[in-house]
């Protein structure tokens, strides 16, 4: 059997969150995500315009494994400048800052923050 056609890109990732109010909140008045659909009380569908960020609340018995296999996901900037600008405005608005703003070897910038529930989030320019 041949292999199917691989021109595709990842753009959905769901979250299970514990804190759903605090992480809309996050997601639409700090970084601008536009409400697409809100199903019920517990589950929230937002895009960019071109992506789809699933949060869903989590049970009150819900504890994340200390490990999770979900490391972090990020957002792709336009612009390398970018990437300071969304620092600074993050950390102005008390956000945690996991890791300052880096150049990398392969000529990306990039720099991490988590969200209200602690998920982490990368803001990355790539050229």
């Amino acid at each position: 059997m041949n292999k199917p056609n691989s021109n595709f890109s990842m753009r959905h990732v769901a979250l299970v969150v514990k804190n759903l109010e605090a992480c809309e909140l996050f997601y639409t008045e700090l970084l601008g995500m536009k409400l697409e659909w809100k199903p019920d009380p517990d589950n929230i569908y937002l895009t960019s315009g071109n992506d789809n960020l699933a949060l869903h609340r989590a049970p009150k018995d819900f504890h994340p494994e200390k490990n999770q296999r979900l490391d972090h996901f990020g957002f792709i900037l336009e612009n390398k400048d970018d990437v300071d600008a969304w620092h600074n405005y993050l950390r102005e608005n008390n956000v945690v800052i996991k890791a300052v703003p880096k150049d990398h070897r392969d000529g990306t910038r990039s720099f991490y923050c988590a969200d209200p529930d602690g998920n982490i989030v990368q803001f990355i320019y790539h050229p």
